[in-house]
């Protein structure tokens, strides 16, 4: 599960690269995915999440407890 944000759902695109000569080969855009830790206090532990640069914006904007809420709301084991 390389290049996926557990918050967001990002993963990554596929398309072509065109050359001068018009030849296309196949490549991906992925997503801007970090590795943080965040301190949940709820439970007194750190934990590590794989977030794209969206889901770190969201996670300051909604909170770190919230965001593990909608990550284990998927499925995800935090």
């Amino acid at each position: 599960m390389s290049a996926h944000c557990q918050l967001t759902g990002a993963k990554p695109g596929f398309g072509k690269n065109v050359s001068h000569s018009h030849r296309r080969t196949s490549r991906r855009f992925d997503p801007n995915v970090q590795s943080k830790r965040y301190w949940l206090p709820s439970e007194s532990r750190y934990v590590r999440l794989r977030l794209s640069a969206k889901g770190i914006k969201t996670v300051d904007v909604i909170g770190v407890e919230a965001a593990v809420a909608r990550i284990r709301a998927r499925g995800v084991k935090v």
